[in-house]
């Protein structure tokens, strides 16, 4: 067996371990069982993800056991300097890598790569390929969300790692920036207590699958929301900072940056601010099946602030 053979193999054995451990994150229990927490010194190392350059460490926050949804995983890490993911195609599932800090990344999709300035994070639509790559000398903080058509994951790699790709200026791909200075006031679905900010950064159209939207949420020092139950729509919470509790169908539970909590379809909810700084929320939402989804789209609008980038 020759050392790429080896390589190849371990690779995949890790990948495979991954994979396993995504499954089950999450599911039954109580709140506190049920919410995924970021702990950098207990994730994975993995070199060569999807045939990328250098090196990455990450693991599960969210599984697919967190959601009775399509949510298949979200999971959390830092990609190395110099280091990435391959460019590789999902066919059975959406993926979206978003950079939460760090230098600005290089995000290709479909072979057309252009750097995004942190925060950003840009999704790989059902078919198409995507891949990233940090050049700088300094790590980045990763955040990975993938939800398919079921509970099954796809990839096909193409051995190619994106390194001195050519760059875009502007990039000829959907893209999200999760500028705080993008952010509203509040729509009256999120039910706000104090001057609570948000935007959705990412309409259902969007994607092809059952996910949904993204939105973008900033509550300030003594703010709650409490969005509006939906019986036909689950959502994946993930703190980009800050500090809060959060309710769900009367648990309470501290939480914090680097943390998940997944609401699952009916589930009553809500999130108060904490602490020194404001609560930052990203969500991800993600309908029953595709009727609902196509209910929602046709739904009078009663997003989160907004819509554009």
């Amino acid at each position: 067996m020759t050392m790429k053979t080896t390589a190849i193999l371990t690779l995949s054995l890790s990948l495979l371990a991954s994979a396993a451990a995504f499954a089950q994150v999450g599911g039954t229990g109580t709140l506190a069982q049920r919410i995924g927490h970021y702990q950098p010194d207990k994730v994975g190392h993995l070199v060569g993800v999807h045939d990328g350059a250098g090196s990455m460490d990450f693991g599960p926050i969210l599984g697919a056991n967190s959601l009775s949804t399509n949510l298949i995983f979200m999971h959390r890490g830092v990609i190395a300097p110099h280091s990435g993911i391959g460019q590789h195609f999902h066919n059975h599932c959406e993926e979206m890598f978003v950079i939460l800090d760090g230098p600005d990344a290089q995000f290709t999709i479909n072979g057309r790569t252009s750097t995004l300035p942190t925060p950003s994070g840009a999704p790989d639509r059902m078919g198409s390929s995507h891949g990233i790559y940090n050049p700088s000398d300094k790590p980045i903080q990763w955040l990975n969300i993938n939800v398919g058509m079921s509970k099954v994951y796809d990839n096909f790699d193409m051995g190619d790692n994106r390194v001195g790709a050519p760059l875009d200026k502007i990039p000829q791909f959907i893209n999200m920036h999760l500028d705080r200075k993008l952010l509203r006031p509040a729509s009256a679905s999120l039910n706000a207590t104090g001057a609570v900010l948000s935007r959705r950064a990412l309409e259902p159209t969007v994607f092809f699958t059952p996910w949904s939207f993204v939105d973008h949420i900033l509550i300030p020092a003594g703010g709650k929301i409490a969005p509006t139950t939906q019986a036909t729509m689950s959502e994946a919470y993930y703190v980009m900072a800050g500090a809060g509790t959060v309710t769900v169908n009367g648990e309470t539970q501290p939480v914090k940056a680097g943390d998940a909590i997944p609401v699952d379809l009916g589930q009553d909810h809500s999130f108060t601010q904490t602490g020194g700084e404001p609560l930052e929320l990203l969500v991800i939402g993600v309908a029953k099946d595709m009727a609902a989804k196509e209910a929602f789209i046709n739904a009078p609008r009663g997003g989160r602030g907004g819509r554009g980038r």
